[in-house]
């Protein structure tokens, strides 16, 4: 294992946003259902996994990160499933526990290796709940190095704002991974991880790759980023900085699954500035982790190994 994969549990992690639990039902497909022109699917397993924001601590501590997570679940067996999970993979899970509101959940049906159907079970956390976690976010923050806010827009991040600049006024490295259609209340954070289609939502279309470098950079500069790290599916990723934009070709070897692929790269990336890795260098080494965990099914992680050989 070369040196940067072994300077990974240098890296100190949390991971802040909307947590989920991943459930997957296993089948065979044989006949189509004789009630409506659907497939029918015989369970024969079940599995679970952490989601959301869960699955970018997952990922940061499959590459060796010191994790921690913080976030709301439901005062319910699918949040019990979810601590579990967290305390089997050593990451430190500091759950708020919202009476409520259930544990958001994702139910993948899969059959013959395809997902045939997803059934997503969620309501926003309440108010009480969400002030206990940004107080709590405030005493945890002095013990972390890199903070990682993951906002699937399920009301776990409405005070984003606050956190940042708590963050920022400790010097900390923040990365966001966005949501929605204004971008603004992530301003002050380090770096931010839209897709193609969030980055869309916030600048309008672009004509041609001058018209987006102009379009990122700007919005960069507005939110007073350090950096802007686009992800392009196929196209791989792009680098906007105030000094230089770098374009790094995509790695995958051959695209199967791309649920959670953005959690792998942003986990992938704080993992990587936690080691003290240069920027640069930690980009590409994200980008690999997403050509990786793409051939996989589900959400997926990327080992040291996989990843440095």
């Amino acid at each position: 294992m070369n040196e940067i994969a072994m300077k990974t549990a240098q890296a100190r992690l949390l991971v802040v946003g909307d947590v989920m639990l991943d459930r997957y039902w296993f089948g065979d497909v044989s006949r189509i259902s004789p009630e409506a022109p659907v497939p029918v699917v015989r369970v024969e397993r079940r599995e679970e996994r952490l989601g959301g924001a869960a699955n970018v601590a997952r990922n940061a501590v499959a590459l060796g990160a010191q994790t921690a997570l913080l976030g709301v679940v439901g005062q319910d067996e699918a949040g019990d499933a979810v601590q579990k999970l967290l305390a089997d993979l050593n990451i430190k899970g500091f759950l708020n526990r919202d009476a409520a509101n259930p544990t958001i959940i994702k139910l993948r049906v899969i059959g013959r290796q395809q997902q045939l159907l997803r059934i997503d079970f969620e309501n926003p956390p309440g108010d009480e709940v969400l002030r206990d976690k940004l107080t709590q976010f405030n005493m945890l923050l002095p013990e972390y190095d890199v903070i990682v806010l993951s906002d699937y827009a399920k009301g776990s991040l409405v005070d984003v704002a606050h956190m940042i600049d708590a963050a920022r006024a400790l010097k900390k490295t923040i990365l966001v991974d966005p949501k929605g259609d204004d971008f603004k209340r992530y301003k002050g954070a380090t770096i931010l991880t839209p897709n193609k289609s969030e980055l869309r939502h916030v600048v309008g279309q672009w004509k041609g790759e001058e018209d987006l470098t102009t379009r990122a950079q700007n919005l960069r500069a507005e939110l007073g980023l350090e950096a802007l790290l686009l992800t392009r599916s196929e196209e791989g990723m792009s680098l906007y900085t105030a000094q230089d934009v770098v374009h790094i070709p995509t790695v995958a070897r051959e695209v199967y699954d791309v649920s959670g692929a953005g959690d792998t790269v942003i986990a992938t990336l704080a993992t990587m500035l936690g080691a003290g890795v240069p920027l640069g260098d930690a980009v590409a080494i994200a980008n690999r982790a997403g050509g990786i965990v793409v051939g996989k099914l589900g959400t997926a992680t990327v080992t040291r190994e996989e990843l440095f050989g």
